[in-house]
C-alpha cells in the first residue's frame, strides 16, 4: 500500500506539471504565438508545428500519466520531451536550473525512467485494466524510444539561426 501510495503522489506530481505546461504554452499569457516565437527562437522550425506538437504531447502524457494509463508510453513522452529540451533550451548553460541548465529536465526525465521501471502502481488505470507497464524493460524503451524520437525531431527540425559572431541561437 505505501508503494501504491507513493506511485500515485509520482505519478499526479509529474503528470500534473507537465499538464501545466502544456496548457501554459497553448493558453498561457503568450498562448501558442508566444510558444512559437519562443520555439523559432530555439531553433525549431517550423516552430508553428513545434509550439502544438509540444503542447499537445505535454498534455497527453501528463494526463497518461497521471491516471497511470498506458504509463511506458507516458514515460517514453516524457523523456522525449525533456531531451529536447535539454539539447535545445538547456544546452551549454551548464546543470543548474536558476541558470538555465539541464538540472530540471534531467530530473523530470530521470523520475520517468524509475516509472517506467517500478510501474505505475495498483491505484492505476493500467492496473484496473490488466496492462503490464513496469520492469526494466520498459524503462530501457522510455529511454531509447524517447532518445530517438528526440534525436529523429532535432535531426529533422533543428535549425538554429547564426548570427554575425559565427555563433547559434
Amino acid at each position: 500500500m505505501a508503494h501504491d501510495l507513493g506511485m500515485l503522489v509520482i505519478r499526479l506530481a509529474l503528470g500534473l506539471m507537465l499538464v501545466a505546461h502544456g496548457a501554459n504554452k497553448a493558453f498561457g499569457s503568450g498562448g501558442l504565438t508566444g510558444a512559437t516565437a519562443w520555439f523559432a527562437s530555439l531553433g525549431l522550425r517550423p516552430a508553428w508545428l513545434h509550439a502544438r506538437l509540444a503542447a499537445g504531447t505535454e498534455i497527453v502524457a501528463g494526463v497518461l500519466l497521471g491516471f497511470g494509463l498506458l504509463t511506458g508510453a507516458a514515460c517514453t513522452a516524457f523523456v522525449g520531451l525533456m531531451l529536447v529540451a535539454a539539447l535545445t533550451d538547456h544546452r551549454g548553460k551548464g546543470y543548474f536550473v536558476f541558470k538555465g541548465g539541464c538540472e530540471y529536465v534531467l530530473l523530470v526525465g530521470l523520475v520517468a525512467v524509475g516509472v517506467a521501471s517500478v510501474g505505475p502502481g495498483a491505484w492505476s488505470l493500467d492496473n484496473v485494466l490488466g496492462l503490464d507497464s513496469a520492469g526494466v524493460w520498459w524503462s530501457a524503451g522510455a529511454v531509447v524510444a524517447g532518445t530517438g524520437a528526440a534525436l529523429g525531431l532535432l535531426a529533422t527540425f533543428y535549425r538554429p539561426s547564426v548570427g554575425a559572431d559565427g555563433q547559434t541561437d
